[in-house]
């Protein structure tokens, strides 16, 4: 949990498994401290911490709440995106038949060429070749669209170029919505306060000379599928949770997959 890049090589269960060794390791040393104290001194066990203890578990709570609602927002915005770029790209496809032939031949090509490579997903969107591809195809259907113009400019022609502006902007906006992740310093802090919160819990097990191990496990399970949970968000295309890319295949669906 120390920085995004290395949590995203991680595989899911194996986050989920680091996870719960990190919060059982830190209520284990919690607990061999606070009896260790308890046995040494019995003064120490009327002294009140466990006001401290229920601050730090307060911050860990936001800190989670914080996270969770950090990656569900982003992922919200990621499929909103796939919608916005598929409406972006039917609304092109349909005004290229404004253009005179052979320019609404190729642009309409172009357009089943794009659609098919943009419902690839993360990959092929932000992807060295994918977006090499889409530059290239964005590039020829912006010169189609300069030529129309100098050759007619009417009303049906800015209609086109204002929607293939609208899908090239898209570009931008989806590459920039898959590479908006969890910044490291929060999965850091989000790392080091649970240490000391878990931590804490246990030194205040140990000072009460008892512990639940049903309650233990239990806290441990909840806490790693959280996280477990809040980073399968944060990842784009990967995971349990993945954003879907129907839209797209549905409008490739409708005007027809590109020639091979």
């Amino acid at each position: 949990m120390i920085a995004s890049s290395f949590i995203d090589k991680l595989p899911l269960w194996a986050l989920l498994l680091i996870s719960a060794i990190i919060v059982l390791g830190a209520i284990e040393i919690g607990w061999r401290l606070g009896n260790k104290k308890r046995q040494s001194s019995e003064e120490e066990k009327r002294a009140p911490i466990g006001a401290a203890i229920g601050a730090t578990m307060g911050l860990l709570a936001f800190l989670l709440a914080f996270t969770f609602g950090m990656s569900a927002s982003r992922f919200d915005t990621r499929k909103q995106n796939v919608i916005q770029e598929a409406n972006a790209i039917g609304t092109t496809y349909l005004r290229a038949d404004f253009l005179s032939q052979p320019a609404r031949d190729e642009a309409q090509r172009l357009i089943r060429e794009y659609t098919a490579l943009r419902s690839g997903g993360m990959a092929s969107v932000i992807g060295a070749a994918g977006m090499q591809k889409a530059a290239k195809i964005q590039d020829r259907l912006w010169e189609i669209a300069v030529t129309e113009k100098e050759r007619a400019d009417t009303v049906s022609t800015g209609l086109f170029i204002t929607t293939l502006n609208e899908m090239i902007d898209m570009d931008g906006v989806r590459v920039t919505a898959l590479r908006n992740r969890i910044p490291d310093t929060i999965w850091l802090m989000l790392c080091v306060v649970t240490i000391f919160s878990m931590t804490a819990m246990g030194y205040e097990m140990g000072m009460a000379g008892a512990r639940s191990w049903a309650v233990t496990i239990f806290l441990v399970v909840v806490f790693s599928t959280v996280i477990m949970l809040i980073a399968d968000l944060d990842r784009p295309q990967s995971g349990l949770v993945q954003v879907s890319q129907q839209p797209l295949i549905d409008l490739l669906n409708k005007i027809g997959a590109p020639a091979p």
